[in-house]
C-alpha cells in the first residue's frame, strides 16, 4: 500500500530505518515523509550509553547512525524538539508541540509510523525525581548523565548506586565502576539478571562481587534521601537510598528497572495494545484493525517463535528490522516480520552473559514440560593459552527434545556462542540434531566438542532418560 502523506512519530532506529526504507522505494514527488522526535538526536546507538558512561567509547557523536541533517539531505522533513502530543486516528491527523516556542499544530497523514519506544521505569517513591537520579533509554539521558558526573568533586571519592540489576543495571554499575566509584547494586529479585534462571544469575553476582561491586538483592528500594532542600526543592540533590533496614550513601543513582512501551498516544486514540501495553501488529507490522497505521520498536509486542505468544522485548536488533518491514510496505512493496526467539546478550566488565528462548519460568508459563542440562567448560581447547572456563544452561521439550532455550556465562568466546542456539531455536531443532552440528574447531577457538554441543548431548539423554 503506497501512501502520499507519511507521519512517523519517532526519530530513532524503527522510525527512521521505516523513513529511509521508503525514501529508497518512492522519491518526494512520490511520498512526502515528515519525522517528528522530541529529543535533540536521531538513528542513534542507546546500547552504547553505559559505554559511553564508562569512558570506553566517545559520545555522543560516535553513537550516532545518521544525524537530522543527513536525513534532511535525502528528502525527509525531520523535525527534532517536536513532541506529537496527540493523535486523531479518524481524522487522519497527529498534534505537535514545538518544545522550544511552544507552538502546536495539526498534521495531516495518509500513513502514521508509530515508533514511540519505551520509557524507564520510575518507581513512585519519595526522592525519585532529585537531582542526580538518572535514566539511561536516549542520548539526551546520556548527555544529562555525562554532564552530572562532570560536576562532581574531581578529588573523590565517590558513591553510586545502581537501581535494578537487569542488562542496563550491570552495564552501568560496570561503567561506574570504571570511573572509580563505590557501586552498589540493588535488586529486589533473588539474583541479578532476572533475564537468567535463578542458579545462572547467581554466577553473574559472583562475578560482580568479585570486581568489587556490592551486589543486594531480595531488596526492594523505598525512598531516596535528598539535600536539606527536601526532594520538591529547586536544588535538591540525591544523597542516600534506602532499602530494606539500609541506607547506602550516593552522590549519583542509575534507574536499571527496564522499560515499558511508550504507548500513551496509542492508549489514548483506542488501538490495540497487548498485555504488556506494547502495540498489536500484524507480521507486516501494520497496526491491527488499521490498514494504514504500522508500528515498530520497542513500543510494540512481537510475536515469540518458543513461547507462541506476544511478548515485549525491547532491543534495537529487532527495531531496525521492524523499520526495514515498515518502509518496505509503506513505499509500496512488502515484506514481513516473522517474530524473534529472544536472543540478548551482555557483559560487565570481562564477564559475559548471553540467553535465547525460553527460562524455566518462562517454559512453565507456557505450559510446556522439559529437561535442564548444564555443563561447565571452555571457551578454547583446555591445553590452549587463554582458554577460559563459561556454564551453558539448556532447556529441551522432555517428550519431543526439541530445544526450548538456552543460558550462556562465561568470559571472553562466551556470549556469541548463543548465536548457534537462536539459529537452532529458530529452525525448531530438538538437542540432539544440535549433537550433529557441524561447527568449526580449532584449539584456539573451541574444544573438540563446542560447550553448546556438549550441553545439547547432555540435554538429549536426559530427554531419552525421561522417554
Amino acid at each position: 500500500m503506497a501512501v502520499r502523506r507519511l507521519v512517523i512519530v519517532g526519530g530513532d532506529a524503527a522510525g527512521m530505518s521505516a523513513a529511509s526504507q521508503a525514501r529508497r522505494l518512492k522519491g518526494p514527488d512520490e511520498l512526502e515523509i515528515t519525522a517528528f522526535e522530541r529529543g535533540h538526536f536521531t538513528s542513534y546507538s542507546a546500547c552504547g550509553i553505559p559505554y559511553w558512561a564508562g569512558g570506553v567509547v566517545d559520545g555522543p557523536d560516535a553513537l550516532i547512525a545518521r544525524t537530522p541533517e543527513e536525513h534532511r539531505r535525502r528528502g525527509i522533513d525531520l523535525r527534532t524538539r517536536t513532541e506529537v502530543t496527540e493523535l486523531d486516528v479518524a481524522g487522519q491527523r497527529v498534534r505537535a508541540r514545538d518544545l522550544e516556542s511552544g507552538t502546536e499544530r495539526w498534521h495531516g497523514f495518509d500513513g502514521l509510523v508509530l515508533a514511540t519506544g519505551a520509557r524507564p521505569v520510575r518507581p513512585p517513591i519519595e526522592g525519585i525525581d532529585a537531582r542526580g537520579v538518572y535514566g539511561v533509554q536516549t542520548l539526551d539521558d546520556g548527555r544529562a548523565l555525562i554532564d552530572g558526573l562532570a560536576k562532581l568533586d574531581p578529588a573523590g571519592p565517590h558513591r553510586a548506586v545502581v537501581i535494578g540489576a537487569g542488562y542496563i543495571g550491570v552495564e552501568m554499575a560496570e561503567a561506574l565502576s570504571l570511573r572509580g566509584f563505590e557501586v552498589t547494586v540493588i535488586e529486589r529479585a533473588a539474583q541479578p539478571m532476572a533475564t537468567l534462571d535463578p542458579d545462572m544469575g547467581a554466577l553473574v553476582r559472583e562475578a560482580m562481587c568479585g570486581m568489587g561491586i556490592e551486589v543486594v538483592t531480595g531488596t526492594e528500594v523505598t525512598s531516596l534521601v535528598t539535600g536539606p532542600d527536601g526532594p520538591d526543592g529547586p536544588e535538591s540533590a540525591v544523597t542516600a537510598v534506602v532499602a530494606g533496614e539500609r541506607e547506602f550513601p550516593a552522590e549519583v543513582v542509575v534507574l536499571g528497572l527496564g522499560v515499558r512501551p511508550e504507548t500513551s498516544l496509542a492508549r489514548a486514540a483506542g488501538l490495540p495494545l497487548g498485555d504488556s501495553g506494547g502495540l498489536l501488529t500484524d507480521p507486516a507490522m501494520r497496526v491491527r484493525g488499521h490498514g494504514n497505521i504500522w508500528a515498530g520498536g520497542d513500543c510494540v509486542e512481537v510475536w515469540d517463535l518458543v513461547a507462541g505468544r506476544t511478548r515485549h522485548i525491547a532491543l534495537g536488533t529487532h527495531a531496525n528490522k521492524h523499520g526495514q518491514v515498515i518502509g518496505s510496505n509503506v513505499g509500496g512493496g512488502y515484506a514481513t516480520f516473522p517474530g524473534v526467539v529472544g536472543t540478548a546478550v551482555s557483559k560487565v566488565c570481562d564477564l559475559e552473559i548471553a540467553r535465547t528462548g525460553l527460562l524455566e519460568a518462562q517454559a512453565t508459563a507456557a505450559g510446556l514440560q522439559f529437561v535442564t542440562a548444564t555443563v561447565e567448560s571452555t571457551s578454547r581447547a583446555g591445553y590452549y593459552p587463554g582458554a577460559r572456563p563459561m556454564t551453558v544452561k539448556m532447556l529441551a521439550e522432555r517428550r519431543t527434545g526439541r530445544l526450548l532455550g538456552v543460558q550462556i556465562v562465561g568470559r571472553e568466546g562466551a556470549a556469541k556462542r548463543v548465536d548457534v542456539a537462536a539459529v537452532a531455536l529458530t529452525a525448531r531443532m530438538t538437542v540432539d540434531q544440535m549433537t550433529a552440528l557441524d561447527l568449526g574447531y580449532a584449539p584456539p577457538f573451541s574444544p573438540v566438542w563446542d560447550p553448546v554441543l556438549v550441553a545439547a548431548r547432555k540435554a538429549a539423554a536426559a530427554v531419552a532418560g525421561g522417554a
